[in-house]
Parts: C-alpha cells; structure tokens; sequence
C-alpha cells in the first residue's frame, strides 16, 4: 500500500491500485508504505459499504453513497438522489436536476430527524464532498472525511482543511480490499 500526503500529491484518477493519502491541517504526516493497519482496514470496508450504499441511487450520471460512522457504528446513510415524495428520476437530458441531493447531505439530514449526533463521527462518501457538503459536514462536526473518486473541483476538499477536519482519499477498486 502506498501512502502519501494528500497536500502535496492529489491523484485525480480513479485506479485498480491502492492508494492511501490523508490530509490534517493540524499534523503534518510524513510518507510510509507497509502493511494496512487495522483503521486502514476498516476505512476500506466502510467505503466499500458506501459504494454498495450508491446503488440505491435513482442517478444516471453518478451514484454516490455516504455512511457517517461514530464509535465503529453506521449512524447514518445516503445517497444522492431527489427529496422524499419526488419522482425517482434525477436528470433531465445529461443534466442533474436543480434540487437532487448529495448522498452527504442525505446522510447528514437523516442524523437531524433522528437521535444521534455526529460530533467526532467519520463520513465514508464514494466521491469528494462539493462546497456545499463541505460546509454541512464541518457545521455537523464530523471530524474525518474518507473518499475514493476525486470531484474535479476541489473547493470542497480545501475547506474541509481549512476547517482541521482529516480528509482521507483511498483510491482503489471498491470490490477489493486488498
């Protein structure tokens, strides 16, 4: 497994191998390569879930998934798609309608109606959070955000920084935990 710091090598492809980079505007983390530690394991199977999580999604372009984790618990899930009681359909033409929700807003949202909070918790999203969920994940106090697939903006990503929460991109096919 190859580890990098995430500040100074972004990987903008989606690859078969396995690649771990993590960000903390708060530490500064030096390169190493060696076996998978057991969090690095189980970052893996939870991004794997949040991939199975996708498929629920009614999105022709993407499909996007998100487990919120909090003391090795799934308190949340989502994926994107339209606002409860709308028709199933988030496109029109190529073009993703207006109001279809990410998979981290989705996620988030469910934590509101229910009795949980995700103060510390981990956000496990196939794709990198845009601006928007950017904001909601550090306004939930979500404290660490891993991700698979590079968004090509990567506002996103630099506000999450910004803000000291740990952003972790595992690139890797999402049906191999190797």
């Amino acid at each position: 497994m190859n580890i990098k710091n995430e500040q100074t090598t972004r990987q903008e492809d989606f690859s078969a191998s396995t690649s771990y980079s993590t960000s903390n505007s708060s530490s500064s983390s030096e390169s190493q390569s060696g076996s998978a530690s057991g969090g690095d394991i189980l970052h893996r199977r939870y991004l794997r879930m949040a991939f199975i999580w996708s498929e629920n999604s009614y999105c022709q372009r993407r499909q996007v998934g998100a487990l919120i984790v909090k003391d090795k618990m799934i308190i949340s899930d989502g994926y994107n798609g339209t606002p409860s009681g709308f028709e199933n359909v988030c496109e029109e033409g190529n073009v993703t309608k207006p109001y279809v929700l990410h998979a981290e807003a989705n996620a988030i949202t469910k934590i509101a109606r229910s009795g949980n909070n995700s103060d510390g918790a981990t956000l496990y999203v196939t794709d990198s959070p845009c601006i928007e969920c950017a904001k909601l994940i550090i306004q939930a106090g979500i404290h660490t955000v891993v991700f698979s697939r590079s968004y090509r903006l990567t506002d996103g990503i630099d506000l999450l920084r910004r803000a000291g929460i740990e952003v972790i991109q595992i690139e890797e096919n999402p049906n191999n935990e190797k």
